[in-house]
């Protein structure tokens, strides 16, 4: 796995670089040699962050943890990222087998199943993100992967959609109706 670093209000010395790298390194079971792993550290207010992201499959997988010790953040940050990781693998195994069975139902084979106006308001962020077709329930899992409330993607069906964490632990879908 590449690891491309970067600092913000920290310098990186050789210690907290090789201290990335070992920690890294025992997630490179799950991954190639030309995946690329994303880490920003920062320095802020409430303590020192580790950011972490790696594009998967056309998906992202991203952890960011605050602690007082940037050591800590990083150890804290890779540990989250290794139990999405096993979670991310585990839902893709369990999804294949869902719709295998269910094809098997239906006698379908196909091999294509294994596959600023108001003043008051303040923007404080920005995002630009390729939206990549995909069902509702990759989409919901996707929402899980990343740890946000909300999703925005394109469905199946060309539509853009929301994904977004419900109270009650649950998932809810928004669809445009176009008429």
């Amino acid at each position: 796995m590449k690891i491309i670093m970067s600092g913000r209000g920290i310098d990186l010395t050789d210690g907290i670089k090789k201290r990335v790298e070992e920690k890294l390194s025992k997630l490179d079971k799950f991954f190639t040699n030309e995946t690329t792993a994303t880490v920003t550290l920062k320095k802020e207010k409430i303590g020192d962050v580790a950011e972490i992201n790696i594009p998967v499959r056309g998906n992202l997988l991203r952890v960011s943890e605050c602690q007082d010790n940037l050591f800590a953040s990083i150890d804290t940050a890779v540990d989250k990222l290794e139990r999405q990781i096993r979670k991310y693998r585990t839902k893709i195994h369990d999804n294949k087998i869902h719709n295998i069975m269910k094809n098997m139902s239906e006698g379908d084979f196909s091999e294509e199943q294994i596959e600023e106006e108001n003043s008051d308001i303040k923007i404080v962020k920005k995002k630009q993100m390729l939206l990549k077709p995909m069902d509702d329930e990759e989409a919901c899992m996707q929402l899980d992967m990343i740890g946000h409330t909300f999703f925005l993607y394109e469905n199946t069906s060309g539509k853009i959609c929301v994904a977004y964490k419900r109270g009650d632990g649950g998932f809810g879908i928004i669809e445009p109706d176009v008429e």
